[in-house]
């Protein structure tokens, strides 16, 4: 891939507008809202969708333009420039899927995520369990290897058992401008398909049918499997209130917990839990 110049950076990040997206009201989505800057898309569609949940059924959704306090797991936050990631938070209502198995939505997202990037020609795979990440370049990073995540997932559930899926997409940010070594942006890893219009698309799309392939009975394991790339890594996971579980990832279970052969071969499997890369 080549380095996007500074017009296709600049065309990135024109304001979005609930004008560009219309074409995916109705069909993809069931609603949309674009808004010019929110501290959280997810916190907001939360307390939106609790106080009326009739205001936003299955595959609506709220697209910032500008995100200025983004939420991850354990309470992480982080800004982005001004028009410089795809910022976008789903509300998901399936009808066949029990709460118990709602440990797959992150995984199901992601699994979306990397569809909709491979199809714009970025190389993208899983991280379980919620980021999405590119291989890149030959330095090495503690804790990621040649690993850059490109992505943010943070799924939440509201009292009515909707699931509000997060993403964040680092679309054009220059180096200095992302939060930490481990971080990519397309631009930065050399996509020159930083259109968000086309990315939203494509995003929408991916997570319609693969949501709409669980709620039918299609149990989503092997396709996350065949795109997750922690599987066959030499891990550390940083569990909970936990000792840290060290050795191979090798399968995913049925409830989309991650199973970790130790090097004494027990097999351990981890619910929840940050992974550290232990290879290149």
């Amino acid at each position: 891939m080549s380095t996007p110049g500074a017009d296709a950076v600049a065309a990135s990040r024109r304001p979005l507008t609930e004008g560009a997206l219309a074409s995916l009201v109705p069909g993809t989505l069931s609603r949309l809202v674009v808004v010019p800057a929110s501290p959280s898309t997810s916190s907001r569609v939360l307390e939106a969708a609790t106080r009326a949940p009739e205001d936003w059924p299955h595959m609506s959704a709220l697209v910032a333009d500008h995100q200025t306090a983004g939420r991850g797991r354990a309470g992480r936050a982080w800004v982005t420039p001004q028009g410089a990631a795809l910022t976008v938070s789903f509300v998901l209502r399936p009808r066949h899927i029990p709460r118990e198995d709602f440990g797959w939505a992150p995984l199901v997202v992601g699994l979306a995520a990397v569809r909709a990037l491979r199809g714009l020609g970025v190389g993208a795979w899983l991280k379980w369990p919620n980021d999405v990440v590119v291989e890149s370049g030959a330095r090495e990073i503690p804790g990621w290897g040649r690993w850059r995540k490109a992505v943010g997932i943070l799924c939440e559930t509201t009292a009515d058992d909707a699931i509000v899926a997060g993403i964040g997409i680092n679309v054009s940010q220059a180096p200095g401008e992302l939060p930490v070594p481990h971080a990519a942006s397309l631009a930065t890893l050399g996509a020159t398909a930083l259109d968000r219009v086309a990315l939203m698309r494509a995003l929408a799309a991916e997570l319609n049918g693969a949501v709409a392939m669980w709620d039918a009975g299609a149990h989503p394991r092997a396709d996350v499997e065949r795109v997750t790339a922690t599987l066959g890594w030499d891990v550390a996971v940083d569990v909970p209130g936990g000792v840290p579980v060290a050795g191979r990832a090798t399968a995913l279970t049925p409830e989309g917990a991650l199973v970790v052969r130790t090097a004494s071969g027990d097999e351990r499997i981890v619910l929840a839990g940050d992974v550290r890369v232990r290879r290149g």
